[in-house]
């Protein structure tokens, strides 16, 4: 049965089940958030996306609230802004004052949030973290834990999305921190360095080491591809700048895969620019190899081919094809070359 609600002088149909958030957004009412990702389990821990419900006493989180026939919601009221710019505020009490040089400008939800608030940096009188910065010695995740802001996404995403279970939350009070294992060091937590956790951050306390200083993401043009490593078809962005490829980001629309991806897809970039790449086709001539033309390269291709059908031939297919193409290939070495001698590695 549907649920009818009013969220700002607007009647709208909601599903048994869904919180007042995802109906608010589903029907183009912005309320801002930092520990909420769609992809994951609501906690409700940021506070930013708090309403008021009529009825209700005291402000509620929109991520965790469902909805009820008849409730009365408002999104946007003094009190309600007041308490979102409480919120920024004490966050920014313990977060670097160095936007202009992070990582995550352009693309860093605390960023956006205090810049829509008009939120200013206050004067801090307190004690402060001083973390190691990038003391992780794993070779593709950066990390700065002044900059976390404790909203737990790469804990669900590790655990929720890869199941891996690497990242967790130690101690108590101002001394919680987000810690890999039992803060060890990520390789030792069994991190498969995926890259999840700094996909769902939204700050810069996680981030891709390949692309550090390499642009901001507003620098970036983004050409949605499919990854070439395997036969799973798993599609993400090329982020191009200057007619390089200088980072891979993840995006909830890709069909197969979502934000998730493994290190090869997220990483494995780095050889489309290297200095040894083969760009042309090469054939031995006396001895030695020599650039030659496409066409030339296939007929030799086939004219060698021609000498060894039947069991003399044997295909071996590749993990790095898609599907389809593997179905060729052992269509051709049977149909074609007729043998049944062909096999597939399954990986790498």
């Amino acid at each position: 049965m549907p649920i009818t609600l009013t969220i700002d002088g607007k009647t709208i149909q909601a599903r048994e089940g869904q919180t007042v958030l995802e109906v608010a957004r589903a029907n183009g009412i912005r309320i801002p958030t930092l520990c909420y990702h769609a992809d994951l389990s609501p906690v409700g821990a940021c506070r930013l996306c708090v309403v008021e419900v009529e009825k209700m006493r005291g402000l509620v989180a929109s991520c965790t609230l469902p909805v009820a026939d008849g409730m009365v919601v408002h999104t946007h009221t003094p009190r309600i802004i007041e308490e979102r710019k409480f919120v920024l505020e004490m966050l920014l009490t313990d977060h670097p004052n160095d936007c202009m040089i992070c990582e995550a400008d352009g693309g860093c939800e605390l960023q956006d949030a205090v810049y829509e608030y008009q939120v200013e940096w206050p004067q801090h009188k307190g004690k402060r973290h001083s973390y190691p910065v990038g003391a992780d010695p794993n070779p593709f995740i950066f990390t700065d834990f002044n900059k976390c802001i404790l909203c737990t996404r790469c804990v669900r995403a590790c655990a929720e999305v890869q199941g891996r279970y690497v990242w967790g939350v130690a101690n108590r009070g101002f001394n919680n921190k987000i810690v890999a294992g039992a803060d060890v060091t990520m390789l030792e937590a069994a991190c498969e360095q995926c890259g999840a956790c700094a996909a769902y951050c939204p700050t810069g306390a996680l981030t891709d080491k390949p692309s550090r200083g390499k642009g901001r993401a507003y620098q970036f043009t983004k050409v949605r591809t499919t990854c070439p490593y395997c036969g799973v078809g798993c599609q993400f962005d090329l982020n191009v700048r200057d007619g390089r490829v200088v980072k891979v980001t993840s995006a909830r629309d890709a069909g197969v895969n979502g934000m998730a991806l493994c290190v090869k897809g997220r990483y494995g970039y780095e050889f489309i620019h290297h200095p040894d790449r083969l760009t042309k086709p090469l054939i031995k001539k006396n001895g030695t190899f020599v650039e030659a033309s496409w066409d030339e390269a296939l007929d030799l291709v086939v004219e060698k081919l021609a000498q060894h059908r039947g069991d003399a031939f044997a295909f071996l297919a590749s993990a790095r094809a898609l599907n389809e193409e593997n179905y060729l290939f052992q269509k051709f070495t049977r149909a074609v070359m007729g043998t049944n001698n062909i096999d597939h590695c399954a990986r790498l």
